[in-house]
């Protein structure tokens, strides 16, 4: 079997061959790539945008081939096409995988894929055309609209990117109408699916953690009590301003409580070079740690490596996930396989991975009163803290479960390729070209 993946960030092995730092994203495809580069009837090769290159190269890893393409845009989609194109020639898969649809680029391999009949699927990640419905959730309108230096520089204040994710959601809606086949895991990226296409077979497949959480356990007496861990609030989906307005309730009954935030400190400002980097969202953030008198109680941790987010992990009492829309994050379910207790957002696919009272609370969005109330629920009682470690752990180790994930993706695989092409060309395939 010859698999080409596509995805959105190049794995740690085609980071170091390029002498590039390993970005701390896309972890779930470390697992997922290694148990199928093992398999001795597979061959595989992985193709990714980068920024530098004009024309595709392919670099060899110790079982996979890599191919770097330039990045695709509106303006440069045509002409950047033949790179793909090259690689999809190059590679001659039986089996084209795209992970994700929230770039131009997922839309134009489906076109490709569909003109000379290669079986495509594409694995659902978070999908833009819903995140601009809900980009605006609890920011008030005077902060949308509102521009600071590097958002006037960049064009990219709050609507801006709201408006990036809408026309970006054009491509990804092309993209899942003229594609046969889908790989999701929740209710939510399924429901969202059949609106758009609704003849696509779809597959169940969870997603496989990092190494490091397998090997761990959170301990109630090891961790730094009344402290919370956000993994990322860099930008409004990720509610970072519910859990600041949270945090106000939460420090009035528990005056040494600590938010630990992942990620560079978007309210940085004290230097000239900070203020030209301050965007409307990290203003507003930093405007209300000072309304709330939050300053000593709201700490950045700066990017984390794998190692490093887990320790972050394992010394917190309470993971919080106060996002406005997610399908299945990463990050829930790294804290679920700890052990660590959990608050969420009752948003997207996150009902699928967390059931409330059981491996954790969930609670309205758009309510920080009950984020609150339920984080001071678990700093209260050690019980449902110990409950919730022992349930959300047993829950993570079935959705996470290496060898049952890679077996699936395997199945799904020979699915496809002995079904091959059921539709007609030219029945619903509209070509971007």
């Amino acid at each position: 079997m010859n698999i080409l993946w596509i995805t959105n960030v190049p794995l740690p092995e085609a980071s170091k061959l390029m002498n590039d730092e390993p970005v701390p994203f896309g972890g779930w495809l470390i697992n997922a790539a290694a148990g199928l580069q093992n398999d001795q009837n597979l061959k595989m090769s992985i193709a990714f945008p980068r920024n530098g290159f004009e024309e595709v190269q392919m670099i060899k890893g110790e079982k996979i081939r890599y191919y770097p393409f330039p990045y695709l845009t509106t303006k440069n989609i045509i002409q950047n096409k033949h790179h793909l194109i090259k690689i999809i020639e190059h590679t001659k898969p039986d089996i084209v995988h795209i992970f994700g649809t929230e770039f131009y680029h997922t839309s134009v391999i489906v076109d490709i894929c569909n003109t000379k009949n290669i079986n495509v699927v594409i694995s659902l990640q978070g999908l833009v055309t819903f995140i601009a419905k809900h980009y605006m959730n609890g920011i008030p309108e005077k902060i949308q609209n509102h521009f600071t230096l590097r958002d006037l520089l960049r064009l990219d204040n709050i609507k801006m990117q709201q408006k990036k994710f809408f026309k970006r959601g054009k491509y990804e809606i092309e993209a899942i109408r003229n594609v046969n086949h889908v790989i999701g895991r929740t209710t939510w990226d399924r429901a969202c699916t059949s609106i758009f296409n609704q003849v696509a077979k779809y597959y169940h497949c969870n997603e496989t953690l990092r190494n490091t959480f397998y090997n761990h356990y959170w301990n109630i007496n090891e961790c730094e009590k009344y402290s919370i861990f956000l993994s990322q609030g860099s930008y409004p989906i990720k509610g970072f301003h519910y859990m600041v307005e949270a945090m106000s309730m939460i420090v009035s009954e528990f005056p040494e409580s600590k938010l630990y935030v992942g990620g560079t400190d978007i309210t940085i400002a004290k230097t000239l070079k900070d203020k030209a980097r301050l965007s409307a969202y990290g203003k507003y953030i930093k405007a209300q740690i000072k309304k709330n008198n939050l300053q000593n109680h709201i700490i950045f941790t700066g990017v984390m490596d794998e190692r490093k987010m887990c320790d972050q992990y394992l010394k917190s009492h309470v993971f919080v996930c106060p996002s406005t829309i997610e399908n299945s994050p990463n990050s829930l379910g790294e804290a679920m396989m700890l052990g660590l207790p959990i608050v969420a957002s009752n948003v997207g696919g996150i009902s699928d991975l967390l059931t409330h009272k059981n491996e954790g609370y969930l609670y309205q969005s758009d309510a920080p009163y009950m984020l609150a109330y339920y984080i001071c629920e678990i700093f209260r009682n050690e019980e449902i803290a110990l409950k919730f470690s022992e349930k959300a752990r047993q829950k993570a180790k079935m959705t996470h479960d290496k060898e049952q994930n890679h077996k699936r993706l395997l199945d799904i695989y020979k699915v496809i390729i002995e079904e091959g092409n059921i539709y007609k060309k030219g029945e619903f395939y509209e070509s971007i070209s």
